[in-house]
């Protein structure tokens, strides 16, 4: 009966890859024999190596502090995985045909709004912290001008062919597919005296005093987006329409398509003009004027508002045109309370006015009372008359004009869609108000760009190219984000609400962030190694696809 040895690893190598066998060996008719068990593969050589010496025992006791040492630890997961999903989604190639190195920091500065978001020297330092550059292909410190600046320059020329080809991919689905398109504005902060794109203008933000960029977004039906364009800060939202359908036509190819846009974007002049061009259809809203204008040619009643029922009608005067009438009780029910809040700010304004024991001149007076008016927006709702002593002194007296409150509340919730075109005729009511909601879709894009995640500023460039640049980059990182909580959705289906509420962008990137890439000693040998994911951790990566 022959008598084996003890179990040992033997380290082999076939071409560049090591491998281990597990062996043990017995004496046979005067011969060294050996017993194959297993094998080991995927390994280091170093790790390989450690094996090795447990299968001797040649290894430090446990308890010993030499035994295992974590010398660093570095984000790994989310850098991991949005990097393995931007590959799958194309985004590589789509930036340019090659992989060449540019093209892999640009994919990094796109990750880097996601992991890390930031000015770009502050993503460049990043390298000593995170694995994302080393994913990238690019060990060591990072030089922010070769490494950013310069891949931000290339891209940008790269910004019209990369666009083609998310319009290929994303609206050439149907004959005229429904394209969403929105604007707004992102103010800035410092000095941009040597740029023709900063300048003042109606500021969305609220915030008075700055100049400011506006950006113009063009998403899919389904919301992802398409394309971004910067455009001066003071440029009005219905003068981009007619250069963004030109440029869809022209460069994304697109002969047939259905714009959809808010009330501010297809004004009445832009709908005679669009009517003119062949292949164009639209969906917008009615103005709160145009709806009223719509009552006095008895061209609709209000008593086709119903939050059931949608109500289609035709207008005998424009019979291309299709109005679907829509209330929304919960619209409603937002408006009529605003309307309450800024009246009674209203009144105590001009109450206070009214009970100041000091009179003062007409014009001062006056000018009050504007200023009041102007800020909560309720001039139309109140009569006002300032009562001149002989003295030339003057007293304010107001009311509110309950006619015209009674007649502004039925309009509360009420909204009208209107749609033109051949290519909007294949829509039923009931689509053609889900195609307009849609608009929400890119709302939340910008919710997005600005202040959730991405945070479009503060912009740290002072060249226009940069600002362009720049913004590109950061829709590009709401495309993969787009898509990462597209595939995420059966995660977020099952969260809870409000308190409950556990999945946001966010929070899924710091799950993932959790996983690390560990640098550690091991019996004298070092080594790198990545944590395993838990329960969590895993089931985000199986739902995204993406295995580490």
């Amino acid at each position: 009966m022959r008598k084996s040895g003890p179990l040992h690893l033997e380290i082999q190598c076939r071409g560049k890859r090591f491998y281990g066998v597990i062996r043990s060996s017995f004496r046979e008719a005067g011969k060294v024999r050996h017993t194959n068990h297993g094998r080991l593969s995927g390994l280091s050589f170093d790790q390989l190596k450690l094996i090795q010496a447990a299968f001797r025992g040649d290894v430090v006791p446990s308890g010993d502090r030499q035994a295992l040492e974590l010398l660093g630890s570095r984000e790994y997961g989310a850098s991991a995985a949005l990097m393995a999903l931007a590959a799958e989604l194309g985004l590589g190639r789509a930036i340019y045909s090659r992989p060449e190195q540019w093209v892999k920091d640009c994919q990094a500065m796109i990750v880097g709004r996601l992991v890390c978001c930031g000015s770009k020297l502050k993503l460049s330092q990043q390298w000593i912290n995170s694995a994302l550059w080393e994913l990238c292909g690019v060990k060591g410190p990072i030089d922010v001008d070769r490494h950013c600046y310069e891949p931000m320059d290339r891209l940008l020329t790269r910004q019209k062919a990369i666009q083609r080809h998310l319009a290929e991919k994303h609206l050439k689905t149907t004959t005229a597919p429904a394209v969403l398109y929105d604007i707004t504005s992102s103010y800035m902060e410092g000095e941009y005296k040597g740029s023709s794109l900063v300048a003042f203008g109606h500021n969305r933000d609220g915030k008075k005093g700055h100049e400011q960029i506006v950006i113009g977004l063009v998403c899919s039906a389904e919301g992802c987006p398409v394309a971004v364009e910067v455009f001066r800060g003071n440029t009005q939202d219905a003068a981009t329409v007619g250069v963004k359908i030109t440029e869809l036509q022209k460069l994304y190819g697109l002969k047939e398509l259905v714009f959809v846009g808010d009330r501010g974007m297809v004004t009445r002049t832009q709908s005679e003009q669009l009517r003119q061009r062949k292949g164009i259809s639209t969906i917008s809203a009615l103005t709160h004027a145009q709806i009223v204008e719509l009552l006095d040619h008895q061209v609709i009643q209000m008593e086709l508002f119903d939050q059931r029922d949608l109500a289609e009608v035709r207008d005998p005067q424009q019979p291309g045109r299709r109005y679907v009438l829509c209330r929304n009780p919960q619209t409603q029910a937002h408006e009529r309370r605003k309307r309450a809040e800024l009246m009674e700010a209203t009144r105590q304004r001009l109450d206070k006015i009214v009970a100041s024991s000091r009179r003062a001149k007409p014009e001062r007076l006056g000018s009050q009372v504007g200023r009041v008016l102007e800020k909560y927006r309720m001039g139309k709702f109140v009569e006002w008359e300032i009562k001149v002593d002989p003295d030339g002194l003057g007293r304010l007296h107001w009311q509110w004009n309950q006619q015209k409150i009674e007649a502004e509340e039925r309009f509360d919730g009420c909204y009208i869609v209107v749609a033109e075109g051949e290519g909007a005729k294949s829509f039923n009511a009931a689509e053609l108000v889900e195609t307009y909601k849609n608009l929400l879709q890119v709302e939340q894009a910008f919710r997005n760009l600005k202040t959730v995640q991405l945070e479009v500023r503060p912009v740290y460039h002072q060249l226009d190219e940069r600002i362009r640049c720049h913004v590109f980059i950061c829709m590009l990182a709401y495309y993969l984000q787009w898509h990462m909580m597209r595939r995420l959705q059966p995660l977020l289906e099952k969260d809870g609400e409000g308190k409950q509420r556990r999945w946001t962008v966010k929070n899924i990137l710091e799950r993932l962030k959790g996983i690390r890439r560990e640098r550690v000693r091991l019996n004298g040998i070092e080594f790198e190694q990545n944590t395993l994911p838990d329960e969590d951790q895993q089931r985000i990566l199986d739902l995204l696809g993406v295995k580490l």
